[in-house]
This record gives C-alpha cells, structure tokens and sequence, in this order.
C-alpha cells in the first residue's frame, strides 16, 4: 500500500480503530476499483473487500459565542483544572479550520493556548452529528481562566475538545455530501435515457453541448448515488457511451436523506 500511495498521490490509507478495518480511500468507485485489482492481482494483498463508503463531512450553519467550558478533575494529590471560553462561526466554504487567540491579561497562560487549540482540532476530527470531520470553523478563544497548581497542558487540552464539541452541537450542525461533476458523451438517441438516469441519481443538469453525433451532458450528482453507474450506463446505451466523474464540492444533505444516513450510522434516527 505504501508504493500505491508513493504512486498515486490520491491514494489515501487509514485504519478504523474499533473494528480493526483498513480503508483505502480513492478518487471514485472506478479508482477504488483498480486499486483492488492492484492490491489483489499485483501485490498478492490476500482481502475480504467490503462496500464502497462515501467521505461525508460536517458543517457547523450557526455562530454562537460565550461557550463557557470548565474541566476540573481531583482524585487525591494535584488536581486538573482547565478553563476556556470561546466563539465559534462556520468559516468560509473550503477554507477549513481556523483558530484565534483572543485572550488579554494573561487570564490564560500562554503556554497553555497551543494546547487548547490542538484539543480543538482533535475533537473537530469526529463529528456531533454522525462522527465524520466537522470542516469550515472558525474558532474565538476570548477569555478562561487556570490554576496556579492544577493546570496543565493536558487540562487545557481537554478543556478546548469540549468546548468545541459543546458549541458544535449548538451550531445547527449538518451533514455535508460530496458532489462530483459528471460529464457523459452519448448518442443522439440514448440522451433521454441518460438524462433520465441522471435525475433518478439526484442530478442536476447543469448544460449540454453537441459534439459530432454525440451530446455532452454535464451534471452535478451526489457520489452516494454514483455507485454501480459505470454498469448501468453501458446497459442503458448498449456500451456507447462514456463517462468523466470528478469532485466538485461538499454540499448539504436533504433532511430526508440524512435521517437515512443516520439511520446506517446509529442504527436508528439520533
């Protein structure tokens, strides 16, 4: 796996921690496919292969501010004490994490404020809503306080995770689907068909173009409703027509749809 990655920088590996799993991530279900064949084929990887799974993102859609967070723990000897407050607004689409030391009079240490934000960071890597990454936030740290004895790095640390994770779920919280844009060439007389196909996905037509014989069809569609379409489109134009998928952007997930995300995630409706 590491000379697939050396080889293809979109190549992602990770592991689930609780299931012991390994997940390869790719550009598509074509990609991952490939890489599959590769790993089986190639490098003799011995796999049980499971279904393809989408990357889906959080969002936060509300600011809300003064998030007053205390971590205070003492169980014999020195303590913990950590003690942060922040705002918190969605920051602008793709443009990620970003945090900002506010605090005057040194009502928090300096040497602890690395610590807050790294804490920060980590919480925002499993989301409130399905556990998937919290993306696009933009983070105050205004005031707090400490302990001339009980604080700690560690404290501090702490103290940040639940206070993002807590302005997080006052924030509107929402799930975010990744959208490919999707450009299919086919016939003249397939393009009904094609269309058709592409709606039922929850497409959007976004223009077509006459190109000889053949119309281009451009669209924008969600990746979860992409799976199986390299099959499908050879069937519906008898092997005729073909495809180019890429990523476009994150989006939000209809309200119906994510009660069905949650559904697969949760094993009922949280």
């Amino acid at each position: 796996m590491q000379k697939l990655g050396e080889e293809d920088p979109t190549f992602r590996v990770s592991s689930d921690e609780e299931t012991g799993q390994t997940i390869i991530s790719g550009m598509g279900e074509l990609h991952l496919e490939i890489l599959v064949d590769r790993l089986l084929r190639e490098f003799k990887v011995k796999a049980n292969i499971g279904q393809p799974m989408v990357a889906y993102r959080e969002a936060i859609t509300k600011s809300v501010s003064d998030i007053d967070v205390k971590f205070v723990r003492q169980s014999g000897g020195r303590g913990q004490f950590g003690h942060v407050v922040i705002n918190v607004e969605p920051n602008e689409s793709g443009k990620g994490y970003h945090f900002e030391n506010k605090i005057v009079g040194g009502v928090i240490p300096r040497e602890y404020i690395p610590s807050v934000d790294k804490g920060m960071q980590e919480a925002l890597k499993n989301g409130v809503v399905a556990g998937y990454p919290i993306e696009d936030v933009r983070v105050e740290l205004v005031f707090g306080s400490y302990h001339d004895v009980d604080s700690s790095e560690m404290a501090f640390k702490i103290a940040g995770s639940m206070a993002i994770q807590q302005a997080c779920k006052k924030a509107s919280p929402k799930l975010m689907e990744p959208i490919m844009r999707v450009e299919v060439i086919v016939p003249d007389e397939y393009l009904g068909d094609v269309m058709g196909d592409l709606n039922s996905r929850r497409g959007k037509i976004e223009g077509m173009e006459q190109r000889k014989e053949a119309q281009v069809v451009a669209s924008y569609v969600p990746l979860s409703n992409m799976f199986g379409y390299v099959t499908d489109l050879r069937s519906i134009t008898q092997g005729r027509a073909v495809f180019h998928m890429e990523f476009a952007k994150y989006q939000q997930v209809p309200s119906s749809i994510e009660t069905e995300i949650l559904e697969k995630v949760h094993g009922k409706v949280s």
